[in-house]
């Protein structure tokens, strides 16, 4: 695979609507995804050797994303102050190019807006899973 430019790495979010439209993040100039698969161990007194056992599925998965850009006040900016002040989980797409899209369930667990009185008004977001994502691979 031919390296992708990390422009088009895309978080979005659901407009609440349905049939359901989701809008790019305006402003995004950096963004984060993690996967964590948990694990269970199952190590015993009789596990051969002493080696650590894990037992195959039983762990907790969840996906964090931390994004980061110029505040542009769009209607996306908007839809996610909506949502985290409403305290509500949203649902989100993000892109990953030559790979697919994970959509699903996110809490915003922190939204904050920075700024320098000599540079341009700045916002981060982190999102946590709150169920299951779904994973469609791009053709």
């Amino acid at each position: 695979m031919a390296g992708q430019r990390g422009r088009d790495v895309l978080i979005k979010i659901s407009d609440g609507n349905i049939p359901e439209a989701f809008e790019t993040l305006a402003g995004i100039r950096s963004t984060e995804i993690e996967l964590n698969a948990g694990s269970v161990d199952a190590t015993a007194a009789d596990s051969p050797e002493g080696w650590r056992e894990l037992i195959s599925g039983a762990g907790i998965k969840t996906a964090r994303v931390h994004g980061q850009g110029v505040f542009k006040d769009a209607a996306s900016d908007e839809r996610m102050r909506q949502v985290f002040m409403s305290g509500v989980q949203s649902r989100w797409q993000l892109v990953i190019p030559g790979m697919g899209v994970l959509t699903g369930a996110f809490h915003i667990r922190e939204l904050k807006w920075t700024g320098a009185y000599d540079a341009e008004m700045g916002f981060a977001v982190d999102l946590e899973s709150a169920g299951l994502l779904t994973f469609e691979a791009l053709p």
